[in-house]
């Protein structure tokens, strides 16, 4: 366990919150920081962690590591309640083993006796049938749940497993001040970006070429943002030589916390983002933004924000890049949609409340 435990001796661990917290990725850290905010203060949390000591360090809760079942389990010994917290945990398109290991802690976890909540989640890809059928069994053995979008309440309600559904909880994340001194430079093009098969390397010059002409159009520098570093940060470095070798100015930047990547924002010109919590975050910013959507859930949250967006799954796509690149240059978040937001996010807050009770 880590030292940040919040407990007084003798005392257990109220809550074990398991997700993908500890990667250095700014979109886990913003669920991460939203979950905590959402809990009852009366709360005692662990976090499951890869990176132990920045989710000490940033979040002030104790740790276990994600990837000891043994530590994982004694863990799961001194809590009451289990929360998978955000994102999909339930699917099968990263591996079969990913499903296996959350429904065995789900499992785990009820043999114990203790409470199981799925917290702001969605459901699926779930490709194989036997996947399918262990979702199924799992979603069985919850004592709550909320969803994050339609189409994973609509599977699960196939199955008979009705649950309120909200937006991604990230909307929800309280507004803090990050008392930072570094950003991007006044009216910069933010990129966003993350590796993705959707596009080939004629599709990656496009984009390029399209920032190339728009950083030169408005004497603009160029800051590239990996939101997920271990995944991103190559791809962003290589764009960074090719953008300098035509004459912009480029940095990559590498923001602390998601607090300091939105108000980090304040003064860029236009946000280019593919990662769905850099979209959130950017809208939230409100900063001129244009989504390039590798996956649904993305072409679901530029949507309901009316935030301009290109769809990378459709073979065309990239031919509407010049319209939608103007077009998120004039954007600007709609207050009236945010609030609708956070109204619908409700049911995470409530699903939460139930933790002390």
């Amino acid at each position: 366990m880590g030292d940040g435990a919040r407990r007084r001796p003798g005392s257990i661990f109220g809550v074990l919150l398991c997700g993908y917290y500890g990667e250095h990725n700014l979109g886990d850290d913003a669920l991460l920081a939203t979950l905590l905010a959402l809990l009852p203060p009366s709360c005692r949390v662990v976090a499951t962690a890869r990176d132990q000591h920045q989710v000490r360090e940033q979040f002030g809760v104790a740790t276990c590591p994600r990837g000891e079942p043994v530590r994982l389990l004694l863990a799961l010994m001194r809590v009451q309640v289990l929360v998978l917290g955000g994102g999909s945990l339930l699917q099968d398109s990263t591996s079969r083993r990913s499903l296996l290991y959350y429904v065995a802690l789900i499992l785990a976890a009820r043999l114990l006796g203790r409470t199981v909540l799925l917290w702001g989640q969605g459901l699926g890809p779930l490709n194989a049938r036997t996947s399918r059928f262990l979702a199924r069994l799992s979603l069985q053995l919850v004592q709550g749940i909320t969803w994050r979008d339609e189409p994973s309440a609509a599977m699960a309600a196939a199955w008979g497993i009705h649950a309120p559904v909200g937006r991604d909880p990230v909307w929800s994340l309280p507004r803090r001040n990050a008392n930072s001194v570094d950003g991007p430079p006044a009216g910069a093009v933010c990129l966003c970006w993350r590796p993705t098969p959707l596009l080939s390397a004629a599709g990656w010059r496009q984009l390029e070429n399209q920032v190339i002409e728009d950083a030169k159009r408005h004497q603009a520098p160029v800051c590239l943002v990996p939101f997920h570093v271990r995944q991103d940060a190559a791809l962003l470095q290589g764009c960074a030589a090719r953008l300098q070798a035509v004459g912009l100015t480029c940095r990559v930047w590498h923001p602390r916390t998601p607090w300091h990547f939105m108000e980090g924002l304040a003064s860029v010109g236009l946000v280019v983002a593919m990662r769905l919590h850099a979209v959130i975050l950017a809208a939230m910013a409100d900063r001129p933004l244009l989504a390039l959507c590798y996956d649904p859930k993305v072409n679901a949250a530029a949507t309901a924000m009316a935030v301009p967006s290109i769809d990378l799954a459709d073979p065309d796509g990239l031919a509407a890049l010049p319209a939608a690149w103007e077009q998120a240059r004039r954007w600007r978040r709609s207050p009236a949609r945010l609030a609708q937001h956070l109204q619908r996010n409700r049911c995470h807050q409530e699903l939460l409340a139930t933790v002390s009770r």
